[in-house]
């Protein structure tokens, strides 16, 4: 996780960031901006994404690449954890439950690696998907 640095929280700043600190879904930024018009109806699009850049680049918030070509998703919890993502929907939930006691020194032992960090993505369907679909997971039968 990057550390944070100071960051002076304008009232649009601090409007995204309420939003994503808010939010338990990890919205992409089209939903951030969404939300943030509720409260704030003369924000444009473009002073909600430059936020979004600045909150991540000062570790004030998560941006998840969570693949597939799939839009990036904020989180504002920037503690270590990790994530379980729908595979139809895109959603994301946040994991906190740390790897077991040794793994990371095993792993860095056994590739050689200095592990530096570690993030670990949970794929498959969330709950709404699995009722929705029969538990069918894309391109399988």
């Amino acid at each position: 996780m990057p550390e944070r640095t100071e960051l002076r929280l304008t009232p649009q700043r601090t409007r995204v960031l309420e939003v994503l600190k808010a939010a338990e879904d990890h919205p992409t930024a089209a939903e951030v901006y969404e939300r943030v018009r509720l409260a704030a109806p003369g924000i444009g699009s473009a002073t909600v994404y430059r936020a979004l850049a600045l909150l991540v680049e000062t570790g004030h918030a998560l941006e998840l690449n969570l693949g597939d070509g799939a839009a990036a998703r904020y989180d504002a919890n920037t503690s270590r954890h990790d994530h379980a993502v729908c595979e139809r929907c895109g959603r994301a939930a946040d994991i906190d439950h740390p790897v077991p006691d040794g793994m990371v020194a095993e792993i860095a032992r056994r590739s050689g690696f200095t592990i530096t960090g570690y993030d670990l993505q949970f794929r498959g369907l969330c709950p709404e998907c699995q009722t929705a679909g029969e538990g069918n997971l894309p391109g399988r039968r």
